[in-house]
């Protein structure tokens, strides 16, 4: 039990590490972690539901641990996030609700595609420049370190992008910092590490919404939640540190071919489940 308990601690503080550098939450990395590794891990199988229900409960203390170190350095946009979050919260508590449709091998190639999706992003997003878009409204953001950044808004188009990242968040129950990010970075020329800390916020709140869904429908596994918690809440904050004082090459490269693999992995489950 001490060892389950153990390896439980580090898939949770890994997942929210590597999530919290990059804004994407951790779920990407412990929703397939705890469909492959339960079995093992636990005895049991556990279904690809409870899997993206307990991540997304588990989400919860991951964003709010990254937002509170990203508030200390003062590189949160809460008013662009509070917009965000008005179409996220509702999207994240719908895509709560059509996860209840999917059945197991469905969900895991649904979501292999969606990591390796993820994955090619992730390495091409080095090479991807914002776009030159001259926005109507812009807005001046100073962050901790006293530096000054303008970038972009529209309201409408940020509403949408809003909804999109929640029907994805409380679907697959990643966050979505992963579309979060790039979005704002490329449209609207936020900061990337502003763009990542806002993210995490808008995570927060709307992983709170999509969990209500979920305990609803009895698909948390509370008794994980306990465990997975307080190792996440740690790496919220450690991959927030890290954030804050380098850029993280490394581990960014190491999550990208962890993503690449995973998204196989769950591809060719999928299919030869179907």
């Amino acid at each position: 039990m001490v060892i389950t308990i153990l390896l439980l601690a580090i898939i949770g503080l890994a997942a929210a590490t590597f999530g919290s550098i990059v804004g994407l939450g951790g779920g990407i990395i412990l929703v397939p972690g705890l469909i492959y590794l339960g079995p093992l891990m636990l005895g049991k199988t556990i279904d690809a539901q409870v899997a993206v229900a307990t991540s997304l409960a588990v989400l919860i203390f991951t964003s709010l641990s990254s937002t509170l170190a990203y508030r200390k350095v003062k590189r949160v946009d809460w008013r662009s996030g509070i917009i965000y979050f008005v179409t996220s919260g509702p999207a994240s508590m719908l895509g709560a609700a059509l996860t209840q449709q999917f059945k197991n091998q469905s969900f895991e190639l649904a979501f292999g595609f969606f990591m390796l999706a993820m994955a090619i992003l992730m390495v091409m997003k080095d090479k991807m420049r914002p776009l030159n878009i001259r926005w109507s409204q812009t807005k001046q953001f100073t962050d901790g370190a006293g530096v000054t950044s303008e970038y972009g808004q529209h309201v409408g188009l940020m509403l949408l992008i809003g909804f999109m990242v929640g029907l994805v968040s409380g679907l697959f129950g990643i966050g979505g910092g992963s579309l979060f990010v790039p979005l704002m970075v490329l449209l609207f020329r936020y900061p990337a590490h502003v763009a990542t800390a806002t993210s995490m916020f808008v995570i927060f709140l709307s992983s709170i919404l999509g969990t209500t869904v979920h305990a609803w429908n009895g698909s948390v596994d509370w008794l994980l939640v306990a465990i997975l918690a307080p190792s996440a809440w740690i790496g919220g904050k450690l991959g927030a540190k890290i954030a804050n004082k380098m850029s993280g090459k490394g581990l960014l490269l190491l999550l990208r071919l962890t993503l690449l693999i995973l998204s196989i992995r769950m591809i060719v489950s999928g299919l030869l489940a179907g």
